[in-house]
C-alpha cells in the first residue's frame, strides 16, 4: 500500500478531567500508549484553563467534581466553541442514572461513561475522530467566566 493511499490515522489532543488522580493517570496512560497528546486537570476550573490554552479534538470529564462540576465544565465548553467544540465524554461512578445520562446530554456531552470505564469502549469512542483531518484552530478572544473563589486549584501541581 503506497502511503497516500494508507487510511488517515493521527494522534488527538486530548484533556482528561477528574479529582480522583488515579483516573487521570490511568486514562492518561491508556491515551499516552495510542500516541495523543495528553492534558491532566483535576478540577473543573483548570479544565476550562486547558480548554482555552488550547484546543482538543476530545475532553474527558467527571461528572461529579468539587467546585465546577462536569456539567459547568460541558457548558462553558459549549460556549467558548459553539459549533466547533471538541467531543465531549462525561464519566461518573455516581452519578449514573438516566437522570443523570439526560442532564450530561443537556449540559453538552455527547458520551457517557460509567467509571470504571472499559478502555476499549474510549478508544471507540475516539476512533472516528482519529481517521478524520484536524480541527481548525479558533481563537477565543472572551474571558472564560469563572465565579471567584468558585473553584480552588490549591494543591493541585501538574
Amino acid at each position: 500500500m503506497n502511503p497516500s493511499s494508507a487510511p488517515l490515522r493521527r494522534n488527538l489532543r486530548l484533556i482528561i478531567c477528574d479529582d480522583e488522580r488515579d483516573t487521570v493517570a490511568t486514562l492518561c496512560e491508556i491515551l499516552r500508549d495510542e500516541g495523543d497528546q495528553v492534558r491532566e486537570a483535576h478540577a473543573g476550573a483548570q479544565a476550562i484553563r486547558e480548554v482555552r490554552t488550547a484546543p482538543p479534538d476530545a475532553v474527558i470529564v467527571d461528572i461529579n467534581m468539587p467546585g465546577i462540576s462536569g456539567y459547568e465544565v460541558a457548558r462553558e465548553v459549549r460556549r467558548l466553541y459553539g459549533e466547533f467544540a471538541p467531543v465531549m465524554i462525561a464519566i461518573s461512578g455516581k452519578w449514573t442514572g438516566q437522570t443523570d445520562r439526560m442532564l450530561s446530554k443537556m449540559a453538552g456531552f455527547e458520551y457517557f461513561l460509567e467509571k470504571p470505564c472499559d478502555p476499549q469502549v474510549l478508544l471507540g469512542l475516539l476512533a472516528p475522530l482519529r481517521r478524520q483531518p484536524p480541527k481548525r484552530l479558533i481563537s477565543l478572544t472572551d474571558d472564560t467566566l469563572i465565579p471567584p473563589g468558585g473553584d480552588s486549584d490549591a494543591g493541585v501541581h501538574d
